[in-house]
């Protein structure tokens, strides 16, 4: 079986964008935390007050998919639309 895997960084232009994520953020990971194949789901704040480490791993690509599909639906997909997602996913064997 083959596990998802995204890691990248969430890039905010100015303060009010990441004001947004910090307002919005713990709830996206609660739900995320309770998709089924939800392995990992960690976004943590670096050095920089507007950026955010993202790190992601799912069970296969139909639980991945529909993450990708919950998130476009979510509040947090509607209000975080705007701020830059600098992402690479890949497939690993589990």
């Amino acid at each position: 079986m083959v596990a998802v895997e995204l890691t990248g960084h969430l890039i905010c232009a100015h303060e009010g964008e990441a004001a947004t994520v910090r307002r919005y953020l713990p709830r996206h990971v609660e739900l995320t935390h309770g998709e089924p194949g939800c392995l990992h789901f960690e976004v943590k704040p670096t050095d920089d007050p507007l950026v955010w480490s993202v790190s992601e791993r799912f069970v296969d690509r139909a639980a991945f998919d529909a993450h990708q599909a919950r998130v476009a639906a979510s509040e947090w997909g509607r209000i975080t639309r705007g701020i830059t997602r600098n992402f690479v996913v890949t497939e690993r064997e589990k």
